[in-house]
């Protein structure tokens, strides 16, 4: 009888436990998915800040996936319109219609602040900035990426950005120049074989798709140097696959755990991200047995990025960083080259001005060299205009890392901020009523503008400034005169204008062009 009440007693004392344990489960769940993000709600709505509203557990994400679909199912009208806020930021344009320049969406749980004011970006970015971190970006999109700058956070950023920023000094990519207006020469030169052989002299070429070999070779080059080119080629090649699995994650709901099943797509991931780390250490292990840490891998004195970071860095840390130059060279350069070479096909006259000044700076036969970039203003303009319109990267996110006020608005630690870097780059306010036109003159010397320090940031802004910005521009001035010297260029009968963001800006449908050598 004792034996029995004492077996009887433990159970109910288990089953207790466990209804505590549920009862317990069950509350921190609804504190998540209700009554948080309500608490959060009103807080801002107490402050003028309001938004679509919070619906449980997907937040605005129904709505703002629907806004985004609808967007992309049309293509630009007119068709030859620069004004793709619309289309691109559907989400951000509806909502700033109802709510404000500051307003609040949700992701899920997620609270995110939106702001456009260049007054406020500042503060997150520059004046305020230590109360202000990176986000956390979708696990695959890291595992890309790499867990270098881009993804890096506190001492480790800044010791990564340290060691790092004199391999992207002006003087030390100046050597790039000649490999990358001779790699665009090579391409060129198959494309005006491919024009002789057909019958109206010309060739098209899906110029998205194109482009991308310039950024490919010129970022192997500079990372694995001369020496060891083919083998990091090798190597990024791989990465390119990854690339596109990466993309494909990123226009999916995020799911937890979901990435470490054993399903077909999520294996050759984990195959892919083996052999890009294998092939990345045998070459470190390499550079480290021969000691090559200071040796130069141009005649003109260029020290590639692995002599930089062999010294300073664990193998780890270099395999993660090569994996960031190869993401943030290739698909930012590839974007601007594509949507510079789709305005300067929409508007004739300033291609025509470009190239002008391409043969009058460098002559018609030559190739340019990195004394001619300072003197191409006019393509110089056209590049800045092309960032305004069609920055890369659309927006950024930053998240509070401490309750900070922020334009008379406490923002509570833990919240997120997104800078719609394409509303602040067609906002008339800034760029006058001609801001959705494609007018490179408002970049120049004779026209100088009064505007806010922040209008325009198509690298971001702040100590987290695109390390690489100098390495792009040069990439593409000096790619755009090559092709401007050599040959004419126009959009094909088949070019659709609908951009789209996937990661990086980029044309829906492709860019397909029309080249005529001269």
């Amino acid at each position: 009888m004792l034996a029995s009440w004492s077996w009887s007693w433990q159970w109910s004392w288990a089953a207790a436990v466990l209804v505590g344990a549920a009862c317990l489960c069950a509350h921190a769940a609804v504190e998540a998915l209700w009554f948080c993000p309500r608490r959060l709600e009103r807080h801002f709505a107490r402050q003028g800040v309001r938004g679509p509203g919070y619906r449980f557990f997907v937040g605005s994400s129904i709505e703002l996936v629907r806004l985004m679909i609808d967007a992309a199912s049309r293509p630009m009208a007119p068709p030859d319109s620069h004004d793709i806020l619309p289309r691109v930021l559907a989400f951000y344009h509806h909502w700033r219609k109802l709510y404000g320049p500051k307003h609040l969406i949700w992701f899920g749980t997620k609270a995110r602040l939106t702001i456009s004011s260049p007054e406020l970006i500042r503060e997150v970015l520059l004046t305020r900035a230590d109360h202000f971190d990176r986000y956390e970006a979708h696990p695959l999109i890291c595992q890309f990426e790499g867990y270098g700058l881009s993804n890096l956070h506190g001492d480790a950023w800044s010791r990564h950005r340290r060691v790092l920023s004199p391999a992207f000094h002006t003087e030390n990519l100046k050597p790039l120049a000649p490999f990358v207006a001779d790699t665009v020469r090579r391409m060129l030169d198959d494309l005006a074989v491919a024009a002789s052989g057909n019958a109206g002299g010309e060739a098209e070429v899906d110029v998205a798709e194109w482009f991308q070999r310039v950024p490919q070779e010129v970022i192997t080059f500079a990372t694995f140097g001369r020496r060891n080119y083919e083998d990091g080629s090798v190597v990024f090649k791989l990465q390119d696959e990854l690339a596109g699995l990466a993309a494909d994650a990123h226009s999916k709901v995020f799911i937890p755990g979901y990435r470490f099943l054993p399903l077909r797509r999520n294996m050759r991931v984990w195959h892919l991200v083996r052999e890009i780390s294998k092939g990345l250490a045998a070459f470190i292990a390499n550079l480290q047995q021969t000691k090559s840490d200071d040796h130069d891998d141009d005649k003109g004195g260029m020290r590639n990025f692995m002599s930089f970071m062999a010294p300073a860095m664990t193998p780890e840390e270099i395999i993660e960083e090569s994996k960031n130059f190869f993401f943030a060279g290739k698909e930012t350069l590839s974007s601007l080259l594509t949507w510079a070479t789709v305005a300067l096909s929409m508007h004739p006259e300033w291609q025509e001005r470009a190239r002008q000044e391409v043969h009058a700076v460098v002559g018609r036969h030559d190739l340019p060299t990195k004394d001619h970039l300072p003197k191409l203003k006019t393509l110089g303009m056209i590049v800045n205009e092309t960032l305004r319109l069609y920055p890369p990267a659309v927006a950024m996110i930053r998240t509070a890392k401490k309750d900070v006020e922020l334009g008379g608005c406490v923002v509570p630690a833990g919240t997120e901020l997104l800078i719609p870097i394409l509303a602040v780059h067609h906002d008339e306010e800034h760029w006058g009523a001609d801001a959705a036109e494609f007018n490179p003159a408002r970049f120049g010397n004779d026209r100088p503008l009064r505007r806010h320090q922040m209008a325009f940031m198509p690298f971001g802004g702040g100590e987290r400034v695109c390390i690489g910005q100098n390495l792009a521009l040069m990439e593409a001035k000096m790619a755009l005169a090559v092709v401007l010297q050599r040959f004419t260029f126009r959009l094909s009968p088949s070019y659709v204008h609908a951009p789209q963001v996937l990661m990086i800006l980029q044309p829906q449908h492709g860019a397909p062009v029309i080249f005529r050598p001269l």
